[in-house]
């Protein structure tokens, strides 16, 4: 790997990192911080040939322009107060598993005989599960956190296939934050319900 590739990657991992931070506590500055991460990481997935990955850090930029809105709404400080942590509902958990295999499905074709990715069913997979997730972060759902660590998982086996060590660590800290954001945002979920 180039020198300054892996700079590059390593500024990817810290902005990374601060943005799973705020995601944790709920902050929405975590959005604009996205959008800097996300455009760091299209260039280190192109690179590295992910092109999945490449096109999720693409949406990655649209979808925080969108859950910095949604999560501004009706609140001027930088912790968001008016939309709270939520479930997900039966019929929401269909529409998204559904999304999910057809998204994956049709990614994993497309790098399969349009591209010379090495990985294209796990970068498919990930990259699908990533784009349902992030959806239901812009949404407050808390279940999106179990999505994330299945992602983060897989992420970091791939990555080690490839040799980008640096977004290894990333992607097992990812895996590590996602469980505590789980157990952070259930708290947050209670307290709300138990005023009820």
């Amino acid at each position: 790997m180039e020198y300054g590739k892996l700079w590059i990657e390593i500024f990817g991992v810290v902005t990374g990192i601060g943005y799973v931070i705020l995601e944790v506590k709920q902050i929405r500055w975590l959005w604009p911080l996205g959008v800097l991460t996300s455009g760091v990481y299209v260039y280190v997935f192109y690179t590295g040939r992910f092109y999945a990955d490449m096109g999720l850090q693409v949406y990655y930029v649209l979808i925080s322009i969108y859950g910095w809105y949604w999560w501004s709404r009706g609140t001027r400080s930088s912790r968001n107060i008016s939309l709270p942590v939520s479930r997900t509902g039966r019929s929401t958990a269909i529409i998204l598993f559904l999304v999910f295999n057809m998204i994956w499905m049709g990614l994993y074709l497309v790098l399969l005989n349009f591209t010379d990715s090495p990985v294209p069913l796990g970068d498919s997979f990930t990259t699908a599960l990533a784009i349902v997730a992030t959806w239901m972060l812009t949404q407050k759902l808390l279940e999106q956190w179990f999505l994330w660590i299945i992602a983060n998982m897989v992420s970091v086996t791939l990555y080690l296939y490839k040799g980008l060590y640096p977004t290894v660590i990333l992607y097992l800290v990812y895996a590590g934050m996602s469980i505590a954001g789980y157990y952070e945002w259930r708290k947050s979920y209670r307290k709300i319900h138990e005023k009820v």
